[in-house]
């Protein structure tokens, strides 16, 4: 692996291409924060599944890809005095500093939801009005209620143990169940996101990602079902004229793969 001089070279070459790659390509030249927004968003995403596979050469690449995005605002900001890439160091680095007390201070923390408690306390005292501020209106909405229910459990509003969360879901589950029996859409709906955030909350106590967990479950369906649809094509035969039962067959021979 590299050694600090190293990293710090690779970073300064990457510094000096954007330079060039701004004042020279007809592209590059023409990007603005707001063109580069759906881009980088698409990015760390490819980031995320990258991740999930475990492919930790393409983790590389797409970190690299995200990294150059960081550096092309930068580069954006320095150009209007707004911001550079010195500016973005400093103030993440002054924000964990301040925010680690118990490594560059005198508070002392015994586990991780200690942190977690002094995190969100810290952030009021910034002049946050609510703990739930920092959570971006544009998340998805699964990882929206991942966030909301880490944050409020930061400042002690949370559920005890796992198996009160498991009830909870139960509850929820039989007034969906009710809705559903009146049959009254709106209603239906309602419940069915008290459902799901009650078993996102379940998720966070269970230590699992529940946008991970689905997205697991997504490649695994996408899987067996390409499966079956190869096993149509050999076949000669459309899915639409399989019976269930036939394709249920393929079906698990594809989860024993």
């Amino acid at each position: 692996m590299s050694d600090k001089t190293q990293q710090l070279q690779a970073f300064e070459r990457l510094l000096i291409i954007m330079d060039e790659l701004r004042e020279q390509c007809p592209w590059d030249k023409k990007q603005t924060l707001q063109s580069l927004r759906h881009l980088t968003i698409e990015e760390v995403y490819e980031l995320g599944d990258a991740i999930l596979d475990n492919d930790l050469d393409e983790v590389k690449k797409e970190l690299g890809d995200v990294l150059l995005h960081i550096v092309f605002y930068s580069k954006i900001g320095s150009e209007t005095k707004a911001f550079d890439i010195a500016d973005v160091c400093h103030s993440i680095c002054d924000k964990l500093i301040d925010r680690h007390p118990h490594i560059y201070g005198d508070v002392t923390v015994n586990n991780e939801d200690d942190v977690k408690r002094n995190w969100e306390q810290l952030k009021l005292k910034e002049g946050k009005k609510s703990v739930l501020e920092g959570v971006p209106k544009s998340l998805p909405a699964m990882v929206k209620a991942n966030r909301i229910q880490d944050k409020v459990a930061g400042v002690g509003f949370d559920w005890e143990e796992p198996h009160q969360v498991f009830e909870k879901v139960k509850e929820e589950l039989g007034e969906l169940q009710e809705e559903v029996n009146l049959g009254e859409q709106d209603r239906i709906e309602s419940e069915f996101g008290d459902v799901l955030f009650s078993m996102i909350n379940y998720a966070r106590f269970l230590k699992i990602d529940p946008e991970s967990a689905l997205e697991r479950t997504n490649k695994k369906f996408i899987k067996r079902f390409q499966y079956l649809e190869q096993k149509s094509k050999d076949l000669e035969k459309p899915l639409s004229e399989m019976t269930l039962e036939q394709m249920d067959v393929f079906w698990e021979e594809a989860k024993k793969i």
